[in-house]
């Protein structure tokens, strides 16, 4: 299943785990994992608490990792603290499925980052395999 999210800021946490648990209960999976993928160069996925102190904590976290520099690929199209953190986090994160439901954490949620928005589509694609 894959669907589509729109950002409205340069960098923007969505927690979309709403979405992943609806492409869980489609797939009928009782026991298996989850993989949650974005198809995205400048993006990340994380499992996090969804907070909105948090969420500015990680905004600053994702600022001090990668502080404002002369980076050669921002001579190209100046996004490239975009691609480091999406490749410093991943974009990719795979959920156990037990008895049909995302095996999280009780406060944990699937969180899309978005680090070169804003984006008027962004895809995320989800993949359910069923244990034997």
């Amino acid at each position: 299943m894959q669907f589509s999210i729109s950002t409205k800021k340069k960098i923007e946490l969505i927690d979309i785990t709403g979405q992943v648990e609806y492409a869980v209960e489609r797939s009928g999976a009782r026991a298996g994992v989850c993989t949650v993928y974005a198809p995205h160069a400048t993006a990340a996925i994380v499992i996090n608490e969804f907070e909105p102190n948090l969420q500015k904590d990680f905004e600053k976290v994702f600022e001090a990792i990668v502080p404002r520099a002369d980076y050669m690929h921002d001579h190209i199209d100046n996004n490239a603290s975009a691609h480091l953190l999406s490749g410093l986090f991943g974009c990719s994160r795979t959920i156990p499925v037990e008895e049909g439901k995302l095996a999280l954490g009780t406060w944990q949620r699937i969180i899309f980052c978005e680090f070169d928005g804003p984006r008027s589509l962004r895809n995320v694609i989800v993949t359910v395999i069923k244990s034997q």
